[in-house]
């Protein structure tokens, strides 16, 4: 039985419009659209029906008919889509560049950044289209983060011995992250809580009553994520060799004791050091000034205050102090270590491209 309908539009293609074709179909980049209809004009050279093209390609015949149409008439622009309707752009590209210098490099007279309102203004564009213009380029001057570079002289080595240690720490050996968070405050708000309830969240008064002031000295086991803790009311070189104490207590006296902390003057008294003098097997490892971030007990700070102390309210020092151990053996009972994956090399090449940002600013 012949082909019902009108003809199908006959395909010859030049060796140039073969070999375009064909790379159309091929390209990652290309559209899935742009393939089909490629692989459509290649199936129809050969003078195929448009039934049998598209049960080759997984397509119906008015689509395979549609697109040999379009290309005897076209050629490969044919196979092009046509330009859509829809209003024509009024923001210029002067516009957008002026937009975006502004952004980064001025301030309105009246405040240190700009606003979407007060750009507008500056530019006789509309809010809206500042908003835009600032999502496309990645812009927010209403935020504002904060840092720090180490100016350790000695930042490289300390980076490479500690990172080395949470990669490939050594064998018969403990490495335990070491801090204090000190002047945790037993806050007790000047009324009662106003407790959840559907379409509502908690509420609690602005203000507070302060009952002291507590410390707590803290070791993470970087292996384990088992966490050793004290609590203090003081935050002394005494304190800190009590808390070693129970460190020497509570580590097998066949391990080695590594301990990664920072260069606090309570960590490196005359009497710190003579303690440690009679305890070889204590070796410490202190991180660079103003890096606390490499420290990974500070992280499991993070979550003591995320989880216990922001909300938290104690009407005594020593209720503080109970909460704090009621979440250390709570957490104890499934402890989690945090996973390190930057090597030192990493960190440094960060630290480098910061380096450079910073110094090329301008400010």
């Amino acid at each position: 039985m012949g082909q019902r309908g009108f003809p199908a539009a006959q395909i010859e293609l030049s060796d140039e419009e073969r070999d375009t074709l064909q790379r159309w179909s091929r390209r990652r980049k290309t559209s899935q659209a742009l393939a089909l209809r490629s692989r459509i004009v290649l199936e129809s050279e050969g003078g195929d029906t448009n039934v049998a093209i598209g049960e080759r390609l997984g397509v119906d015949r008015l689509t395979v008919g549609r697109w040999r149409k379009r290309f005897a008439a076209s050629g490969l622009d044919g196979l092009l889509d046509e330009p859509r309707c829809g209003a024509p752009r009024r923001i210029t590209d002067e516009e957008v560049e002026r937009v975006v210098t502004l952004t980064l490099e001025s301030r309105p007279k009246d405040a240190t950044h700009w606003s979407t309102r007060s750009l507008a203004a500056e530019t006789g564009l509309t809010q809206n289209a500042i908003f835009r213009i600032w999502r496309a380029f990645g812009l927010q001057p209403h935020r504002s983060e904060t840092f720090k570079l180490s100016t350790d002289p000695q930042f490289v080595e300390k980076v490479r011995d500690i990172v080395g240690l949470y990669l490939s720490p050594p064998d018969k050996a403990l490495v335990l992250c070491v801090d204090e968070k000190s002047q945790m405050q037993a806050l007790d708000r000047t009324q009662p809580l106003l407790p959840m309830r559907p379409g509502q969240a908690e509420r609690r008064t602005h203000d507070y009553m302060r009952h002291g002031t507590t410390t707590l000295f803290a070791a993470l086991d970087v292996a384990t994520g088992k966490v050793i803790g004290q609590c203090h009311r003081r935050h002394r070189a005494s304190e800190f060799r009590k808390f070693l104490r129970q460190i020497e207590d509570e580590v097998p006296e066949d391990l080695d004791v590594h301990l990664i902390l920072d260069n606090a003057s309570t960590h490196k008294t005359p009497s710190i050091r003579r303690w440690l003098l009679k305890r070889p097997r204590f070796h410490m490892h202190f991180t660079p000034t103003s890096s606390s971030w490499i420290n990974q007990v500070e992280r499991w700070f993070a979550s003591l205050t995320e989880k216990q102390l922001r909300r938290g309210v104690h009407r005594s020092t020593r209720q503080l102090e109970q909460a704090v151990r009621d979440y250390l053996r709570n957490y104890n009972d499934n402890p989690k270590p945090f996973t390190w994956t930057k090597t030192a090399d990493e960190i440094l090449q960060a630290v480098r491209r910061f380096c450079l940002r910073t110094s090329q600013s301008g400010h």
